[in-house]
C-alpha cells in the first residue's frame, strides 16, 4: 500500500471514530492510563517493585487516606516528617565542663486533630563516640498546651538509636504516672495495670488534663513543644544533627493510605497500572494474532487439514482454562513469573478467536480476486497474508481492544487466589493482601475499593474502545 492511500485511510478511519462518544471517552481514559504507567517512577518513587515485599518503616500501618478528614467529623492527624531544617538548635555542643557537652534541640506541632499521631519517632541522630561503653544521654521534654511540662523519657543514646515513644516502655510509664493524678485514685488503685497496658499513650499526651484522660482522653488543641537535650561525658564525642529526622506517624497517610506492611496504597495502584497494561496488551495481541493465523490456514488449506486442525482446536478450547491456570500456579506458587502467567493466558485463549477468523476466511477466499490470485499462480503465504488477512484486520484491531479486559481479570483473579507473581505489584496481589488480613471485615475499604475500582476502569477502557472500533470496521454495523 502506497504512504497516500495509507494516509487517506487513517484519515477515514478518524472521521468515523470521533463520531462515536464512547470510543472519543475510551481513548482519553487510555492515554490516561498510559500516562499513569510511563509516569509511576516519577509520580511514586523508581524503587517501588524492589521494595513493595518488604515492611516500610517509619509509616503508619492501616490507615485511611488524608482526603478521608472531609467525610468525617473527627479529624485525624495526617503523617508528618519533619527534617533537621524544621529543628531549632537550643544548643549546638556547649562544653559544660569535666569532657562533658550539651546539645539541644526543640520542634513545635500543632495539633488540631480530635486523634493525634499514632507515634513520634526520632532518629538518625548522628552519633560518633569515643567508647562504645560509654553512651551519650538524651531527655525528651514535652511542654503542652496547658503549660504542663512532662519528661517523656531519659535513657542513653547510641550509634543508630531510633525512639517510637508509643512503643517505649519507659515513654509508657513516665506518661501514666503523670496521668495517674487527674484519674480517680480508686480506679487507679483497681484497674492499673490494665490501664498502663490498655492506654493509647499519644492520645493520652495530647489529651485534656482531667478525670478519664486514661481510658476517654479528649483531645487538647495548641502547640506542643519537644524540647531533646543530649549529654555527651567524654572528650571526641560528636553529635550531629544535620541527619536527626522526626516522624509524626499519622491516623491518615497520602492519597489512599496505607496496608499491614505500611505501604503506600497510592504507589502499589499506580505501578498496578504497568502491569495490567503489560499483560492485558500482550496477551490481547498476542492471541488475536496466533488466533487469526491459525483460522485462516486452516480455512484456506481446507480438506481434512482443516478437519484436522478444527478438532485441535475444539480439544484445546475444552480445556477447563481457569481451573487449569489454579493448578499450575499452585503447583508452582511463589515461582510463578508475570511472563509464565501471560504465557499460559495466550496458549489457552487463542481457540475463540480461531473459529471466527475461520469462518470469515471462508466467505473471502471464494471471493473472485482470491480465484483470480490462485489462478494467477500466486503461493499459499501470498494468499493469506496479502488477500485474507487485511479483510480479517478489523475484526482483529476490535478483538483486540475486546480481549484485554479478560486477560486484566484473569491476572487479576490468580494474584487474588494467591497464584500469581508475588514479585509483581498488582492490584490482584493487593487484593489478596486484603483479603488474607480481613480488610473488608475491619471496615479497611481503601485497601480494597481503589484497586477494585481500577481493574473496572481499565476493562471500561477497552470495551469502549473495542465496541466502538468494532462499529467504524464492520461494515454491517457501520449502517446501523
Amino acid at each position: 500500500m502506497r504512504w497516500v492511500d495509507l494516509k487517506a485511510s487513517i484519515k477515514d478511519f478518524w472521521f468515523e471514530f470521533r463520531r462515536q462518544k464512547g470510543g472519543l471517552f475510551g481513548l482519553a481514559l487510555l492515554f490516561l492510563l498510559i500516562f499513569t504507567a510511563l509516569g509511576a517512577p516519577y509520580l511514586t518513587e523508581p524503587d517501588i517493585p524492589t521494595k513493595w515485599s518488604q515492611y516500610w518503616e517509619g509509616n503508619p500501618t492501616t490507615v485511611p487516606p488524608v482526603w478521608y478528614n472531609y467525610f468525617t467529623t473527627k479529624k485525624l492527624a495526617p503523617h508528618e516528617i519533619l527534617t533537621s531544617n524544621d529543628l531549632r538548635i537550643t544548643s549546638p555542643g556547649e562544653d559544660i565542663g569535666g569532657g562533658m557537652k550539651y546539645y539541644g534541640f526543640e520542634f513545635t506541632y500543632e495539633n488540631n486533630y480530635d486523634f493525634p499521631p499514632s507515634d513520634i519517632i526520632i532518629r538518625n541522630i548522628g552519633v560518633k563516640l569515643t567508647d562504645l561503653n560509654s553512651p551519650a544521654q538524651i531527655v525528651i521534654t514535652l511542654v503542652r498546651p496547658d503549660g504542663i511540662k512532662i519528661e517523656l523519657l531519659n535513657t542513653e543514646l547510641r550509634e543508630g538509636s531510633v525512639y517510637q515513644l508509643a512503643k517505649d516502655g519507659k515513654v509508657r510509664n513516665a506518661v501514666f504516672q503523670w496521668a495517674s493524678q487527674f484519674e480517680n485514685p480508686q480506679k487507679i488503685a483497681q484497674a492499673g495495670e490494665t490501664l498502663k497496658s490498655t492506654m493509647d499513650t499519644t492520645k493520652v499526651i495530647f489529651g485534656k488534663a482531667q478525670e478519664g484522660i486514661l481510658t476517654n482522653p479528649e483531645a487538647l488543641k495548641g502547640t506542643y513543644i519537644f524540647q531533646v537535650d543530649i549529654f555527651t561525658f567524654r572528650e571526641g564525642d560528636q553529635i550531629d544533627l544535620s541527619t536527626t529526622e522526626t516522624i509524626l506517624s499519622g491516623r491518615t497517610y497520602g492519597f489512599m493510605g496505607t496496608d499491614y506492611k505500611a505501604r503506600d496504597l497510592w504507589s502499589g495502584l499506580v505501578w498496578g497500572t504497568r502491569v495490567s497494561l503489560t499483560v492485558g496488551v500482550t496477551v490481547a495481541v498476542l492471541t488475536v494474532l496466533i488466533g487469526i493465523f491459525y483460522g485462516v490456514t486452516s480455512a484456506y488449506l481446507g480438506g481434512w487439514k482443516d478437519e484436522f486442525m478444527q478438532r485441535v482446536n475444539e480439544f484445546w478450547a475444552s480445556i477447563p482454562t481457569l481451573p487449569i491456570l489454579i493448578l499450575l500456579g499452585a503447583a508452582f506458587k511463589g515461582h510463578v513469573s508475570l511472563w509464565t502467567i501471560v504465557f499460559l493466558m495466550v496458549a489457552f485463549y487463542w481457540t475463540g478467536i480461531a473459529k471466527v477468523a475461520r469462518s470469515m476466511a471462508l466467505q473471502i477466499k471464494e471471493q473472485t480476486y482470491v480465484e483470480a490470485a490462485i489462478a494467477l499462480g500466486a503461493g499459499t503465504g501470498r494468499i493469506i497474508f496479502k488477500h485474507i488477512m487485511p479483510q480479517i484486520m478489523p475484526y482483529a484491531f476490535a478483538a483486540m481492544a475486546l480481549n484485554v479486559p479478560g486477560a486484566v481479570l484473569t491476572e487479576a483473579s490468580l494474584s487474588f487466589l494467591g497464584l500469581g507473581d508475588p514479585t509483581a505489584v498488582t492490584w490482584g496481589q493487593i487484593l489478596y493482601d486484603a483479603q488474607t488480613q480481613s480488610a473488608t471485615i475491619n471496615g479497611y475499604w481503601w485497601w480494597v475499593i481503589p484497586p477494585g475500582l481500577a481493574i473496572t476502569l481499565v476493562a471500561f477502557t477497552f470495551v469502549l474502545l473495542g465496541i466502538s472500533l468494532d462499529r467504524v470496521l464492520n461494515p454491517r454495523l457501520k449502517r446501523l
